[in-house]
């Protein structure tokens, strides 16, 4: 009997049942790792307590309740979902570098994450949707973004989220996985994963890849269309105040699409030096700490309604007046 060649045995040797992974995070010394605990878990913080104070301000303010801030919301939801999917489990590791994440908490974390990337692109181009309209159609704001259509787009962002990532799963879910189960990442990142795999996967990579090229080349165009018709738009105004509001609207949002689409293709189409590995999971680490901490600072410092908002739930503008006026 002729024996079989090498790479089988090998291959052989190494598929086993997996139950669990071992996540790499950042290989560096115990004194650093400490040092980085305690930043991801401040940064993790203001993340929660940011986004969580947007949510609670347009949920007691009535004068945001306004598709714009409906729409805020369900972002300030896909910013905590973020953080509370990828830093917890990163948190764990830097402390216990060698304690493992289950194979089926590793998955839900990986289709959580798909999930929220997606939705958030798409709440982006929702939003970029309701600028154009604002300021290119004012008078038929009300008729064009009402309730109905406006909870249709976010239930479709979601939707679309969902279902995509669900695809990923279900063609990531029979893959028979080799023994030594290391990730070189701080999380459950799809294509980290894929490369445990004791088979072929080109198949897999092609629908992550031709999904996230979808799923980012349309939405940017879509936002980038918007904002030129805006930008026509909002230089047929006569007056510079009429400007300078017409600005002041849509300039918080658009510096939170250049951070999210900034990252996404500096990580996909961006040049490589170096470790291109290492690169891309330092920017993961920026997308998915750093953003959703600097969404909602961006709004509240860059927007007037959000500052007034702020005032008027802590009692600071009954207060001025007040003291202004004590009679």
């Amino acid at each position: 009997m002729i024996a079989p060649p090498a790479e089988q045995w090998d291959i052989g040797d190494n598929m086993t049942s997996v139950t669990e992974f071992t996540l790499l995070g950042f290989p560096l010394g115990l004194r650093i790792q400490i040092l980085l605990f305690g930043f991801f878990s401040l940064f993790c913080a203001c993340t929660l307590l940011g986004n969580g104070l947007i949510l609670g301000l347009i949920w007691l303010d009535s004068r945001l309740h306004t598709p714009m801030y409906f729409f805020l919301s369900h972002l300030a939801i896909v910013d905590i979902a973020y953080a509370c999917n990828t830093v917890p489990q990163m948190l764990v590791n830097l402390l216990k570098p060698d304690k493992p994440i289950s194979f089926a908490g590793c998955l839900t974390q990986t289709f959580l994450f798909l999930t929220f990337a997606v939705t958030e692109c798409l709440l982006l181009v929702v939003m970029s949707y309701d600028q154009y309209v604002a300021i290119c159609h004012p008078l038929r704001y009300s008729a064009i973004m009402n309730w109905r259509v406006c909870i249709t787009l976010v239930l479709t962002s979601w939707t679309i989220g969902v279902l995509l990532s669900l695809i990923d799963l279900m063609l990531l879910l029979p893959l028979p996985f080799c023994r030594f189960q290391k990730i070189n990442h701080f999380f459950c990142e799809i294509m980290a994963v894929l490369k445990l795999a004791c088979v072929d996967t080109h198949v897999n990579e092609i629908v992550v890849l031709a999904g996230a090229i979808s799923v980012l080349v349309g939405p940017l165009s879509s936002t980038v269309i918007s904002y030129m018709c805006i930008l026509c738009a909002i230089l047929r105004i006569q007056s510079g105040e009429g400007q300078r509001k017409a600005f002041s609207t849509c300039s918080s949002h658009l510096c939170v699409v250049g951070l999210f689409y900034g990252t996404a293709i500096i990580m996909y189409v961006g040049p490589r030096y170096g470790n291109p590995k290492e690169q891309k999971k330092y920017l993961l680490l920026f997308h998915s700490i750093f953003n959703p901490m600097l969404n909602p600072l961006i709004y509240s410092l860059r927007n007037l309604e959000v500052k007034n908002a702020l005032k008027r739930v802590l009692g600071i503008e009954r207060l001025m007046k007040r003291l202004w006026h004590p009679g």
